[in-house]
């Protein structure tokens, strides 16, 4: 056929020279060509069958490696490889142009070999994000590892290329910039050791709320890669914090408290001490017509009756026997009110003690767990707890603790102004 060609165009009054040229040169626009189908075929009928048959599928990785674009990416490889095929044969009388050609499109191969590469390694984290253990095991961090091999060892290739040299030449040179490599991929290497302990120590995922005050962080772990850990604050900012910090500095994970089934309500109330008293008959007599407490009232009288009756305690004195008081009863009230409350959890630890007194009054802790754990639900939760235990504390003859304040002063002055006019 070429030699027809040939012929021909001698034929047609070319000399052998132009001729022969003018043939070379219609192999070359020959082999152009046929990439172009290559290209054509691989992208407009390839692609869509294969995307034809994905939609029929009922797994889901096909999906995804659509989704990535790691076809679409390969499907530059058939122009490539037609072309790398064809033109060392077309381009023979001219070497030093066919290793141009032949090393540029090998390079253009690498390229594209790597970014599918790429989209394929996405691909996997995206697919490993459906099941429940990348909660626990995040592997961002060694798929980014993955990747900067990746693109050195294709790095190497491509110099070797352009070079002309074996890339085991490149290889066997890297132990002579150690020290310089190490210093470039430092947080690289840091992050990459951190998240092998994070991840084998379980102490961060995906989803986790966390709290580091020396970087600002406090919310929920958006992504965990090679060196930085991105967190969204709970007023929608979001915070880095290098990888390898969560190793080498201290930081509070609240996955204990998510699984628990309970969010801590630890809060307490100071009671003026001045208004701590024994209960009298018309005190008793008026707490137990309180539901919570009317049962414990009769109990407890009648124990401490008995218990005074059998030691024959003189009872001129309240100071002698046992005797119920109004912080007393107060505390037993507010233990019964939070029994009842329906959304406190009383399967974890369920306490109302007293702290140590101190100059701002009498601390009465509430240390229970609500079954909520959203922030918002969370917060009414223990609102709505302490409205009606601070609005309930004068029903038991008590005072909420409170420093003075300029109303106070100003009732007090009020109250000498009228006691000087009367």
């Amino acid at each position: 056929m070429l030699e027809w060609l040939h012929g021909w165009l001698q034929s047609q009054g070319l000399g052998s020279e132009h001729a022969d040229l003018t043939v070379k040169a219609s192999i070359v626009l020959a082999v152009l060509l046929l990439s172009l189908i290559a290209n054509i075929v691989a992208k407009r009928y390839f692609l869509s069958g294969l995307r034809l048959v994905i939609s029929k599928t009922k797994t889901s990785w096909d999906d995804a490696l659509l989704q990535r674009k790691v076809f679409n990416r390969l499907a530059h490889l058939a122009p490539a490889l037609v072309i790398y095929a064809l033109m060392p044969d077309v381009l023979s009388d001219w070497p030093a142009v066919a290793s141009l050609v032949g090393g540029g499109v090998l390079i253009y191969m690498i390229a594209i070999l790597v970014l599918s590469l790429d989209a394929f390694l996405n691909t996997v984290v995206d697919i490993y994000r459906t099941f429940e253990i990348s909660r626990e095991i995040p592997i961002k961090g060694f798929i980014q590892v993955t990747k900067i091999i990746l693109y050195f060892l294709a790095g190497i290739f491509a110099i070797s290329v352009v070079l002309n040299k074996t890339p085991f030449y490149f290889l066997s040179g890297l132990g002579a910039l150690t020290a310089v490599l190490m210093f470039i991929f430092k947080d690289a290497i840091l992050g990459f050791i951190a998240g092998i302990q994070l991840t084998a120590n379980k102490m961060i995922a995906h989803g986790d709320w966390i709290s580091m005050p020396k970087y600002g962080a406090d919310g929920d772990v958006l992504e965990v890669s090679l060196t930085t850990v991105k967190v969204q604050n709970w007023d929608k900012t979001i915070t880095t914090i290098p990888t390898y910090a969560l190793i080498s500095e201290s930081f509070k994970n609240w996955r204990g408290m998510s699984e628990s089934g309970g969010r801590r309500i630890k809060r307490s109330i100071n009671i003026d001490m001045n208004t701590v008293t024994f209960c009298d008959e018309a005190m008793l007599a008026r707490f137990a017509k309180i539901q919570y407490i009317s049962e414990y009232i009769e109990k407890t009288r009648t124990e401490l009756q008995d218990f005074n009756q059998s030691a024959r305690v003189d009872n001129s004195s309240l100071a002698n026997g046992r005797r119920m008081t109004n912080i007393g009863t107060f505390r037993a009230y507010v233990l019964a009110y939070l029994r009842h409350h329906p959304m406190i959890n009383l399967g974890m630890t369920f306490l109302v003690r007293q702290l140590q007194p101190s100059a701002n009054g009498l601390p009465i802790e509430i240390y229970v767990f609500s079954k909520d754990q959203a922030w918002a639900n969370y917060e009414a939760i223990q609102a709505d707890i302490f409205d009606h235990i601070l609005a309930v504390v004068p029903e038991f003859d008590l005072r909420v603790f409170q420093h003075p304040t300029g109303g106070d002063f100003q009732l007090l002055a009020r109250t000498d102004t009228q006691s000087d006019n009367s």
